[in-house]
């Protein structure tokens, strides 16, 4: 299948690692161009790097940005209209929370998981879906938390569903303008993130092995997979797909 996406430019937030780094990958091998945001320069100077020599060509350019500054959408916007001079869609992946239960998250932990997880992600959205024009394409990378409660994973829980609520509302508001919004749910996928969440736990391999019983394909998936969901969902082969909250789990939900 063409997704379609030769010399189109998306942001892709957390590009430098992870879902983003994943997601970033498939939209340059597919033709695309895209503006990377992270907070670490250097993990963004090595996946600019990469990206170009696969590409063969300048197919990336990185900016260091935090989603909890609320200046950080403009200067991605600017980025991508002095570099390319078009915007066709973004990739927002807002990074996890600290793990913990609802009893031992204090005031300051929510504080500012709300700033950088939910509010910098409604202000990505707002802003960048406001630059984009018919054809435009925007994906939340959200979390299986969505719909289910992830044990240890109280601020998961508590904002992720919201932000799903708000990219829903925002798919109704931006449709009439041709402008698509949709919602990944990724449950394990082998990132350095799920990693390191395993590894909390004192016995990671006996995590990882527990955490696969309940997966019905039995396995965690690679970040290659979640990556050619994702660059489908903002392609223009997904058309007709706007406020849709997309599992990328191996069937690991049991919720329709």
């Amino acid at each position: 299948m063409d997704l379609q996406l030769t010399d189109k430019v998306f942001l892709v937030t957390g590009g430098a690692r992870g879902l983003g780094r994943a997601t970033a990958d498939v939209l340059v091998a597919e033709g695309a161009r895209v503006v990377l945001s992270g907070r670490s320069q250097d993990s963004l100077d090595a996946a600019v790097a990469d990206l170009d020599a696969v590409a063969g060509r300048r197919a990336s350019v990185a900016v260091v940005a935090d989603n909890a500054d609320p200046g950080t959408p403009s200067r991605l916007l600017a980025v991508a209209d002095e570099t390319w001079g078009r915007l066709d869609g973004a990739m927002i992946s807002v990074g996890g929370p600290p793990k913990g239960p609802v009893s031992a998250i204090t005031d300051e932990q929510w504080v500012a998981a709300f700033e950088s997880v939910f509010l910098g992600a409604v202000r990505l959205a707002r802003e960048v879906g406001a630059a984009l024009t018919d054809g435009g394409s925007l994906g939340l990378v959200l979390s299986s938390s969505v719909r289910s409660p992830l044990p240890e994973m109280a601020i998961s829980n508590g904002l992720r569903p919201g932000l799903a609520m708000v990219a829903k509302t925002l798919a109704d508001e931006l449709g009439p303008r041709g402008v698509r919004v949709n919602g990944l749910l990724p449950g394990r996928i082998a990132t350095d993130r799920v990693a390191e969440l395993d590894a909390t736990t004192g016995d990671p391999e006996g995590a990882r092995r527990a955490a696969e019983a309940t997966i019905p394909l039995g396995r965690y998936g690679e970040p290659e997979e979640f990556g050619r969901v994702a660059a489908f969902v903002l392609s223009p082969a997904a058309s007709f797909l706007t406020g849709v909250m997309l599992p990328v789990d191996g069937g690991l939900l049991r919720t329709l």
